[in-house]
């Protein structure tokens, strides 16, 4: 078989030798130009297969890549062959082109004719019957490993410096596998991005299902159960409540189980915008609109296209922008702050408010028929206090979600300090009881959450109806009443296991018993 030939001797510059260099180094630029003007990898190779055809004489080309998963080489790119839509392959080690890859180096074939381990495999030649052609086969190295060849059919020329057009074609291959490395990147990186998207989406999915809905208090059953009814239509829905009752957590409950679970939640604060910004958030403006406005900027409205947007503290809207967000719910259109475009809309609205809307209609603060056109379908949220028999159920789910997430095992909340739990009348609501539950994790330095881990909110006679002065004999007592309760409620009240918990006597158990009044007999359930 002919090999590479090596350039011992000086080969003597042809008259046009400086024409021939220049368009090899206008080559290598178009060759660039093609690979980086493209994040199509296939197409940026094609053109320069077109590239070397055109300015190199090249009569069929082409590039055969390594698939990893099947260890074959696939021609990826071609030009100039008889049949370009047919699929060619290797095995490594195969041909001249397997050889190639196989070893990663350059095989020179100065005539085909003359070579038995040319396979001839890329075309019918029948085109060119008296004509002898060179092939030159260099590989596309990456990494110190060759992942693909690049091959090329010359007209054989007795004269021809192979040495000097296999260097020049390995720079060209050296380029490819730049671009070949870019792509790879971008496709690993659109690879995570997509399994990282379809993991949020279902970890989304999980969050807001109907059963992290969590309580089974009547009023949450019926909030589910509501929320199951609306959730798949496109109804408006207003849920209404006090601050830090779960809005929010229902709203993405009734997106991320609807119909347009795919699309976008878009979210937006009412109250935490300025009234003279509102209006250029939710509809966008036009370049010039105002002030600043350097250039044109999409709405919630439009980047929530197909999908829901949550307006929360819609009572907060000032009257232009209601009407506007009348219009909206009537007519499905709308224009950007300082256009004559007219924007159509699919977006499913659901907003909420903790403020009392029929008072804010007598005062005239808030349009009655946006009223009408927002309270199609209702949804309250009762305060936490109204709901006492979910508290047990959020404080365990708070406890152990800020557990993990602070690496801490706590493993229960101890009885006196549930009873202050259930004491305390939450103004704060379902927000206050998490911040109280993280707080208390934090604090905790064994595995039960106790009394004196709460907050002093909870523990001052306007929170919770205790004493506001306590002396030293009471404040022991009544850490040692904690303490007796707790080893009680473990051993189910065997005071006798109680006893050996607390490294003491059963006697003396007894004896604070009595003492303390404990009931020991409801902790035996």
């Amino acid at each position: 078989m002919s090999t590479a030939r090596s350039s011992s001797r000086a080969v003597a510059p042809a008259p046009d030798s400086h024409a021939r260099e220049v368009r090899r180094l206008a080559s290598l630029l178009d060759t660039s130009q093609a690979l980086t003007g493209t994040i199509d990898l296939k197409a940026g190779l094609h053109r320069v297969l077109e590239i070397l055809g055109r300015h190199h004489g090249a009569v069929r080309s082409t590039i055969a890549m390594l698939d990893e998963d099947t260890g074959q080489l696939q021609v990826e790119a071609s030009d100039g062959l008889d049949r370009p839509g047919y699929r060619i392959s290797y095995q490594l080690g195969e041909g001249i082109t397997g050889r190639v890859v196989e070893s990663g180096k350059p095989i020179v074939v100065p005539q085909i004719s003359r070579e038995p381990m040319f396979l001839n495999r890329a075309a019918k030649r029948s085109e060119l019957p008296q004509q002898e052609l060179s092939f030159i086969c260099v590989p596309i190295m990456l990494n110190r490993k060759a992942v693909g060849a690049l091959g090329v059919d010359l007209k054989f020329k007795a004269d021809r410096d192979f040495d000097r057009t296999q260097k020049f074609l390995g720079v060209v291959a050296s380029m490819i596998s730049q671009g070949v490395k870019v792509q790879r990147l971008i496709d690993g990186e659109r690879k995570r991005l997509l399994d990282e998207n379809t993991h949020l989406r279902q970890e989304l999915k999980e969050r807001y299902d109907f059963s992290n809905l969590l309580g089974t208090s009547g009023p949450m059953r019926q909030i589910c159960e509501q929320v199951s009814q609306v959730a798949r239509t496109m109804t408006t829905v207003l849920i209404r409540g006090e601050s830090g009752t779960g809005k929010e957590l229902i709203a993405h409950a009734l997106h991320y189980n609807s119909l347009r679970a795919n699309k976008p939640f878009i979210k937006v604060s009412c109250a935490a915008l300025p009234e003279s910004l509102i209006e250029s958030e939710l509809f966008g403006y036009e370049k010039g609109a105002f002030t600043g406005a350097q250039g044109r900027k999409k709405g919630r409205f439009e980047l929530a296209e197909g999908g829901t947007l949550f307006l929360d503290e819609i009572g907060d809207v000032n009257l232009a922008t209601q009407v506007k967000l009348l219009r909206v719910l009537q007519e499905r259109e709308y224009e950007r702050l300082g256009g004559t475009e007219t924007l159509k809309t699919n977006v499913r609205l659901v907003t909420a408010t903790n403020k009392n809307l029929e008072k804010a209609i007598t005062e005239g603060t808030f349009r009655e028929d946006l009223y009408y056109r927002l309270n199609v379908f209702s949804i309250f949220v009762p305060p936490l206090r109204e709901r006492k028999t979910d508290l047990l159920l959020l404080a365990d789910h708070f406890l152990e979600g800020f557990s993990r997430t602070h690496s801490k095992n706590i493993k229960r909340i101890s009885t006196p300090a549930i009873d202050m739990l259930m004491s305390y009348h939450w103004p704060g609501n379902v927000r206050e009881l998490e911040n109280t539950l993280e707080r208390a994790v934090l604090v905790c330095d064994g595995h039960v959450i106790h009394a004196h881990h709460l907050p002093p909110t909870l523990q001052t006679a306007e929170a919770s109806g205790t004493v506001t002065r306590v002396s030293l004999k009471d404040a022991v007592a009544a850490y040692e009443k904690d303490l007796i309760s707790d080893a009680l409620k473990t051993t189910r009240g065997n005071r006798a296991k109680a006893a050996r918990l607390l490294n003491t006597t059963e006697r003396i158990i007894n004896y604070q018993v009595r003492k303390y009044a404990i009931d020991y007999r409801r902790f035996k359930n």
